[in-house]
């Protein structure tokens, strides 16, 4: 039986999430801050986390931080609609995905599969079989299939879109300058392609990012040209 800790100072919240879950097979342990969080952590192995962005004592963000020093569990926030910042926060920081209250019991139940599924299909990759898979955070790229899944969600990219992407997520941390990503994925010698892929790469990070206007993935290295970071 799959083991998912839930922490939430709502305890009602925790309850109601505890009777969805059950109900799929999984078993929950329930926690009401970030210290407890951790508490537990330390004797219990876990498949997933969903945890509150604002909690007193110690709180999602803070204990998100903590739980990645030492840790790759999948981690889903809960935040409210005014928390915003702190929800693109924790994603920066390394939550696997979000949900904002009131949610959807059945929503949440939907991506907590999806991601104990992601997380058991990577942790076991096979490097043969599943080379065309490329991840980089939350951002996983099937190149078989041509799907592209950011934050828990499929972004629909056109083929250009898509080729300079999947060029920049196979190569991480490397800077490729404008001409670099024109004449790769164009095939055609660079000549005022500026505006072109500025264009793209902002289309990109409206179909991938959570703030396009501070990208996660998609990294702009000034005067040189764009890079995603490695994670």
């Amino acid at each position: 039986m799959q083991k998912i800790l839930v922490c939430d100072d709502d305890k009602n919240i925790v309850e109601a999430i505890n009777i969805y879950l059950s109900g799929e097979g999984y078993q929950v342990i329930p926690c009401y801050d970030g210290t407890e969080a951790l508490k537990v952590l330390e004797t219990e192995t876990v498949d997933l986390i969903i945890i509150d962005v604002m909690m007193p004592v110690l709180d999602g963000i803070r204990t998100t931080l903590k739980i990645r020093e030492s840790s790759s569990v999948p981690i889903i926030i809960l935040s409210a609609k005014s928390e915003d910042q702190d929800k693109i926060l924790g994603l920066n920081i390394g939550a696997d995905d979000y949900l904002t209250k009131p949610f959807n019991p059945l929503e949440l139940v939907a991506r907590v599969k999806s991601q104990i599924r992601r997380y058991t299909k990577l942790g076991n990759m096979n490097p043969e079989s599943d080379s065309h898979i490329y991840s980089c955070g939350d951002l996983v790229i099937n190149d078989e299939t041509k799907e592209v899944i950011a934050n828990g969600e499929v972004a629909k990219l056109t083929p250009i879109e898509y080729n300079i992407l999947l060029l920049l997520v196979k190569n991480p941390g490397k800077v490729f300058s404008i001409d670099d990503i024109y004449e790769q994925i164009w095939n055609e010698e660079a000549i005022g392609a500026d505006n072109t892929v500025a264009v793209h790469i902002r289309h990109i990070r409206e179909k991938i990012e959570l703030d396009p206007k501070n990208p996660r993935y998609v990294k702009v290295v000034w005067g040189v040209g764009y890079k995603v970071e490695k994670q």
